[in-house]
This record gives C-alpha cells, structure tokens and sequence, in this order.
C-alpha cells in the first residue's frame, strides 16, 4: 500500500486546482495533523526541483519553480500559440458535444485520462468549469469557443442532435454509474 505522502502527491500532481489539507484529508480519509504532516514531507522532497509543492494560506498546489520560469512561460507561450493536439480537439469535441459533462464521463468516453488536456483547455479559455454541489465539477465550452465557430451554442454544431444523445454513449455512461434498469447493486 502506497504511503499517504506518496497518495497526496499522486493527487495533488492531477489536480488542476488548489486543495486544502481539509479537502485532502476527506478524500483519503486520514486525520487533517497527519495530512498537514505528509504535506510537509512532499514540500522537503520538491524543495529544490523544477517543480515545488507550494502552501498558500491552507491550500497546496504544485507550481513550477522560479528558477525555472524563463523556460516554462517560453514552453507556455508556443503551446498556448500552437495548434490544438489531436487529443485536445477530441476532448473539446466531446465537451462540446455532450457538456456539461464530469472529467469521469469524459475519461470514460475517450478511454485515457484528460487532466492535462483539460487544463490546457482551460487555459485556453476554450472550456469552463461548472460546480453543481449535485453533479460535482462538469465542463462545458466558453463563449469564447462558440464566438470562434460563429454559433450562438453548441446545439448549432452539425449533427448535434444525433451526437448529442448517441444510444450507445447513454448506455455506456449509464452502466459504468450504475444507472442502469433492472442492476442489483448489493
């Protein structure tokens, strides 16, 4: 079994946001002091690298170092300026098909983990995140996605109808949820 600061690194690397040492002792269900103390042991361990564990108040994000900034705006600034990955158009394509959709749904659709890809969507302002405290984190594209096709909304993409509500999707996504008629989850 991996240690807690392995576990609280492997989450904090993914995520694309700030968590606090209370957020992270709910998900691993641990005490927030023994968390704060593995936090402290992953801070020593990146003390001195080319990416750091930073403290802001009571939230913990990894960052880049500042030793390193000239060569990460410079990456930022050819990847921001770049042309979209095939990966990333077939995350905003399903984004823009079928959002607001949960990293889950979509990670379950496209087979492989979007962390990376959705962060750079984000930072592209091509996509937005949505807090629903029923339905978790959802993404969906911005105006500024739909200003640069020229549609007012994503039901104006050709074939949304039919992309939208694809049969073997709702079946898909319904099954891995368990939503599915006639389960016995016991």
């Amino acid at each position: 079994m991996a240690s807690l600061d392995h576990i609280l690194e492997s989450i904090l690397f993914i995520s694309p946001k700030p968590l606090t040492a209370r957020q992270l002792a709910g998900m691993v269900d641990k005490p927030i002091d023994d968390v704060r103390t593995a936090l402290e042991k992953v801070t020593a361990v990146y003390q001195d690298r080319g990416v750091v564990l930073k403290k802001i108040d009571d939230s913990y994000q990894f960052m880049t170092s500042g030793d390193c900034r000239v060569a990460v705006q410079k990456f930022v600034k050819e990847e921001l300026t770049g042309e979209l990955t095939r990966p990333s158009l077939e995350t905003l394509t399903v984004i823009a098909y079928r959002g607001p959709i949960t990293k889950a749904e979509l990670e379950l659709i496209r087979g492989v983990n979007c962390s990376m890809i959705l962060r750079n969507l984000l930072i592209r302002g091509l996509i937005e995140e949505l807090t629903d405290k029923q339905q978790g984190l959802r993404y969906q594209v911005t105006m500024e996605f739909l200003r640069y096709l020229q549609i007012d909304s994503p039901a104006a993409l050709p074939r949304f109808a039919e992309l939208n509500a694809h049969q073997l999707l709702e079946q898909l996504l319904k099954i891995t949820t368990g939503e599915a008629g006639g389960e016995d989850k016991a």
